[in-house]
């Protein structure tokens, strides 16, 4: 019994041991991961980081995301009011803590706080426990163990962005804007002290409300900074005279649009650090509220406007909706900018720098712009009428329809849906097939964020050609960007997949559009601004669009209702074009682009054509044409006319000697081609008839072509109103005017016709054969197959 002593005595020191481990453990262990929840106010700043929007937390309360300094005069207004010694204690000060035991015994009241600010960090996260002797042993303990967790600093990050700052206000940062209307790093002295006496009393002491208590303990801690030499006589008369914060002011919404986009992109609760330009903004808003006025009288409702630089890729204006007060009306909540909508026209450039690519163009060659039909589709330019044959750098700049069909079918609809991919249009995610040729005219859907970043990568691209031509691989095609942390937007960076050729030909066609009204005769001005341009207007007047893109910037407009309701007028010269410009004339003037001599080569052209020059091209011009490999053969449109001497009609070896021929080269177009092309082009000259008594040779062409029906598809007829079938007009060109024409159907003589070749037929459900002959025995011979739609 003797040895039990012993015994107890030999194992108490392991006891102990263990025991103070078990403590140790627990104190180690006790504080909690995540001192605070993560709930913080989603902010936005501009690239200067001026706030632009700002929104509560999830908890109802202004508290926003730690920052990454605090500003020096807060924290010594911080530190010589709460904590003196913070710097030096390990997170209690045994000292105050005695102090404040003393004065207690002796009930003199609270004259000095045993809590330092590590302790007041522990009692803000344990919200709602009671102020005992057992809390503050808890408090002491957890600070300390704060203290072995985080740096000083950091202590005071945490402290400054979750001190109760009065109502619903919390943090450093939220109680600087809601207060005074500026971020932290701009609070002066009175500012700073104000907010660092302001947790100790948040309930007591509200801003707006009982001022001069508030007043009363920042004043007395201004001077208690001037007594201890943190500021000079004159800052603290300047200081005291300062006026105390009054009622809490309205946060600013000057990006609504791009504010809820970044949340929608997973940044709630985040500070974002946008590229916008405030001042920029503002000025757009007034001319978007504008031009919004006089489009509003016409009930066109909605407007959107982006601008970027194209360079950088960095937006510096965002307006998804038009600036409206409240975002309920007339759908003005709506982020067009980033919703996808019908691009009438805006695709065209892409298409035509394709072509350009591929080699299958010049920039001027000759393209049809005649009567149209495709198997159900049936292209219309937007006047409805036609040129018989334009240049493709003039379809281009007049966004004539027709042509572009015409060129998207020889370029291939599967090619371009991938070309308008590798641009970064991600919005055309049905196969080609579902678009078909009507993918040119806004048969599929953009937002403006890729189409105009589409148009700002072209000028990026042709930009650093001029900066450094020997990287042409240089992955200049990106996103557009609207962070100042590009890395997730570039990590789809790719080459251009056009030559800076290629690309310099394009903007200039682009250059040559039409302006608007506002500003005609724009070339007229000393010092006016280039810019390579486009509109846009989709199917039912439902989109308007204008984008304009220079060495600088890209600026893109739309204007209509975002329910879809189209309206008469809203078309993307008259709705979007003068805004668009007016933008424009906000920002700083560019120089063009340079020439890209380099990826340029000399051609000689045909004036009339286009094309590489034949040796029967009369006129000639030489060019700089893209460095590509052409795939276009020499002109087809310059023939050798045989005539003869004394009448000047054409004759063959059958009719005439070669001695009484004369030989000329003639510019010749097919018929269709050339009935339209001669009634805008007088210099035009049509291939003169043959002699009487000349038969055309087998190789001649046919001075006969069918205007309708052009292809092989059925012909519909609709039903009356009478509800009798209706009729349908065949139309023909002729090469000559005079002649006669005789039709045939069936082989039963149903008419002639002179100079206007149209015969209006009422022609059974069924299998037809149409015949027309003309004087000198030329002939067309077409089937047609009839179907005769059955009223509703």
């Amino acid at each position: 019994m003797q040895q039990i002593p012993g015994m107890f005595f030999k194992y108490r020191k392991w006891m102990l041991t263990i025991l103070m481990a078990l403590l140790l453990g627990i104190w180690f262990l006790s504080l909690r991961q995540q001192l605070f929840p993560e709930v913080f106010s989603t902010v936005m700043y501009d690239s200067e980081k001026q706030l632009l929007n700002a929104t509560v937390a999830r908890d109802g309360q202004w508290r926003f995301p730690p920052g990454e300094t605090l500003p020096e005069n807060y924290l010594t207004a911080l530190i010589n009011f709460e904590d003196r010694y913070f710097q030096y204690h390990p997170g209690f000060n045994p000292l105050a803590i005695g102090r404040a035991i003393l004065q207690n015994v002796k009930k003199e009241g609270t004259k000095s706080g045993a809590s330092t600010l590590s302790m007041q960090v522990i009692r803000l996260s344990r919200q709602g426990k009671p102020r005992t002797i057992r809390e503050k042993i808890i408090e002491v303990l957890l600070a300390m163990r704060l203290e072995l967790r985080y740096s000083k600093e950091e202590i005071l990050q945490i402290y400054a962005a979750h001190a109760p700052m009065g109502g619903n206000v919390v943090g450093l940062q939220a109680a600087s804007w809601r207060y005074y209307g500026h971020r932290q790093e701009e609070l002066s002295w009175a500012e700073a002290a104000t907010l660092a006496v302001l947790p100790n009393s948040p309930s007591l002491i509200f801003p707006g409300r009982n001022q001069e208590l508030l007043v009363q303990k920042r004043n007395r801690l201004l001077t208690l900074l001037h007594k201890r030499g943190y500021m000079d006589d004159v800052t603290l008369q300047l200081s005291l005279a300062e006026p105390a914060p009054g009622a809490p002011h309205p946060l600013p919404q000057m990006a609504p649009h791009l504010f809820t986009r970044s949340i929608l992109d997973g940044k709630e609760g985040m500070q974002i650090y946008t590229t916008i330009n405030s001042d920029l903004q503002q000025r757009s808003a007034r001319v978007i509220q504008r031009h919004h006025e006089i489009l509003r009288a016409n009930h066109i409702h909605n407007v959107a406007v982006l601008v970027a630089d194209v360079n950088t890729g960095e937006i510096l204006v965002y307006w998804g909706n038009a600036p409206e007060s409240k975002l309920q009306v007339n759908a003005a909540q709506v982020d067009i900018i980033s919703s996808r909508r019908s691009p009438g026209s805006l695709l065209k450039p892409f298409l035509y720098a394709g072509l350009l690519q591929e080699g299958q163009i010049l920039p001027h060659s000759l393209i049809p712009d005649i009567p149209t039909h495709f198997q159900g589709f049936n292209p219309e330019n937007f006047t409805r009428t036609y040129d018989g044959a334009v240049p493709a750098s003039r379809a281009l700049a007049r966004s004539l329809n027709i042509p572009a069909v015409r060129m998207l079918q020889d370029y291939h609809p599967d090619k371009f849906h991938a070309l308008l991919k590798s641009c970064g249009m991600n919005t055309f995610d049905k196969p080609s097939s579902h678009y078909g040729l009507s993918m040119i005219l806004g048969g599929g859907e953009v937002t403006m964020w890729e189409i105009a970043g589409a148009y700002a990568s072209m000028a990026r691209s042709l930009n650093k050609f001029q900066q450094n031509p020997l990287t042409p691989e240089e992955k200049t095609f990106h996103p557009l960007r609207y962070t100042t942390r590009p890395e997730d937007e570039l990590n789809s960076s790719q080459p251009s997949p056009f030559s800076h050729g290629v690309l310099w030909h394009t903007l200039e066609a682009m250059v040559e559009a039409a302006r608007p009204d506002t500003e005609a005769n724009w070339q007229l001005f000393t010092g006016n601004r280039r810019i390579a341009w486009k509109t846009g207007t989709s199917y039912g007047h439902r989109d308007a669009w204008s984008i304009g893109v220079n060495a600088g910037y890209v600026v893109a407009v739309w204007a209509g209702n975002a329910t879809g309701e189209g309206r008469p007028g809203l078309t993307g010269i008259a709705a979007a074009a003068p805004l668009m410009f007016d933008i424009l004339g906000l920002l700083p003037q560019q120089s063009w682009f340079a020439i890209p001599y380099d990826d340029l080569t000399p051609v000689r052209i045909c004036k009339n054509s286009g094309y590489p020059a034949s040796q029967l091209c009369a006129g000639t011009d030489t060019i700089l044409a893209p460095r590509v490999d052409f795939q276009t053969g020499v002109c087809p449109y310059h023939i050798a006319v045989h005539l003869d001497k004394e009448t000047g009609l054409r004759v063959n070896t059958q009719c005439a000697s070669w001695a009484d021929m004369q030989t000329q080269s003639w510019f010749v177009l097919p018929p269709v081609q050339e009935y339209y092309f001669r009634q805008k082009n007088p210099f035009y000259r049509p291939l003169p008839p043959l002699r009487e008594g000349c038969s055309p040779l087998s190789h001649d062409t046919n001075p006969m072509q069918w205007i309708y029906p052009s292809g092989s598809s059925a012909i519909f007829i609709p039903y009356e109103l009478d509800g009798s079938p209706g009729e349908t007009i065949f139309r023909v060109a002729h090469r000559h005017e005079s002649s006669t024409i005789h039709w045939h159907l069936n082989e039963q003589y149903v008419g002639s016709t002179m100079h206007f070749h149209e015969m209006a037929f009422r022609p059974s459900e069924g299998l037809h054969t149409l015949q027309i002959t003309d004087n000198n025995g030329n002939f067309l011979k077409k089937e047609i197959q009839i179907v005769i739609r059955t009223p509703q």
